[in-house]
């Protein structure tokens, strides 16, 4: 009987472990971190028709077509200025009091940032724009 439930257990372990391995495999922090920051605006796909969009002065930017627009290449610093407030966006609101807050605070630059292992929500949303782009 000690034997048996002892399998079961480890049955139960092995399995939970899997089910854990492969929900954590599905989370994206950065599509997390844009459906809840950017899609009102942008989208969820990123297309710039969210919920807000009809309601906004400017249209917001289609995203998933930086790269094509720069021939090819996504604007990575470019992308990751206009989130931190650097580089201004009307629609974004002024440095002063961008749209998030400070959530997206200017401090570190990108390589500095990226040399830091903790979770970065503006890093988050830069790699998951790079991995939207149209073809």
């Amino acid at each position: 009987m000690k034997t048996a439930v002892l399998k079961l257990l480890a049955v139960a372990i092995v399995t939970s472990g899997f089910n854990t391995s492969a929900w954590a495999q599905e989370l994206d922090p950065g599509k997390t971190e844009f459906l809840s920051q950017c899609a009102i605006c942008h989208g969820t796909d990123g297309k710039g028709n969210g919920f807000l969009s009809e309601e906004l002065k400017t249209k917001p930017a289609n995203l998933t077509v930086l790269a094509k627009n720069n021939n090819g290449v996504f604007p990575l610093n470019a992308v990751y200025e206009v989130i931190d407030g650097r580089k201004s966006i009307r629609a974004h609101g002024t440095r002063g009091m961008p749209i998030w807050g400070l959530r997206y605070t200017p401090g570190p630059t990108m390589a500095e940032r990226s040399r830091d292992f903790t979770y970065n929500p503006l890093l988050a949303i830069v790699d998951y724009l790079n991995r939207i782009q149209q073809k």
